[in-house]
């Protein structure tokens, strides 16, 4: 009896999924996968800040609506996507159509972004194309620094060492001690 129920209430529990899952649309699946990329660029302090600052030169905001975006549950590659759909938008990048996305996008029901820009006659082709195009800039400033950071650190290692192999820094060996002669004057 209680197998069935279990089995009974699973199935319901799926076909309340099923809709969900079946307006995914081509191109939301993309959308998501150009903000896993932005996600990885953002797995590090470091990168956090490169990310930022590359959402905030790239659409000409700053740091408090990037935060705000942020707070409202928004990752860096949702704030990246809804800032261009944003620009589409008659006023462009302003309070009230990133409070739209904002809303639209976290529903309830959440809405994926390529039924958001249907329903607001946007495309989201240029959307995910920006947000891959960062992703991949982000992607190279990373790797150039990481190589700067081993250079940096060989160089200090190379120095660590030929600090160590000067002269100066040995103690000085004591002078050898006079001996008297073997044997004691005895010929």
């Amino acid at each position: 009896m209680k197998k069935s129920a279990f089995l009974i209430s699973g199935l319901f529990l799926l076909a309340a999924a099923m809709p969900a899952l079946a307006q995914e649309t081509p191109e939301d699946k993309q959308a998501n996968t150009a903000v896993m990329e932005m996600e990885k660029n953002g797995a590090t302090p470091e990168g956090q800040a490169r990310v930022a600052n590359k959402i905030k030169t790239q659409f000409g905001v700053d740091d408090a609506r990037v935060q705000a975006m942020r707070d409202s549950g928004l990752s860096n590659g949702e704030i990246q996507i809804a800032l261009a759909l944003a620009q589409g938008m008659p006023g462009g990048i302003n309070d009230e159509n990133v409070q739209e996305l904002t809303a639209l996008r976290q529903g309830p029901p959440k809405a994926g972004w390529g039924k958001i820009a249907k329903d607001l006659g946007l495309k989201v082709g240029p959307a995910i194309s920006k947000a891959k195009k960062a992703a991949a800039e982000l992607r190279k400033e990373e790797a150039k620094a990481k190589k700067e950071r081993t250079r940096k650190e060989a160089k200090e290692m190379k120095s660590h060492k030929d600090h160590k192999s000067m002269k100066g820094d040995r103690p000085e060996r004591p002078a050898k001690m006079d001996r008297p002669e073997k044997g004691g004057g005895r010929k």
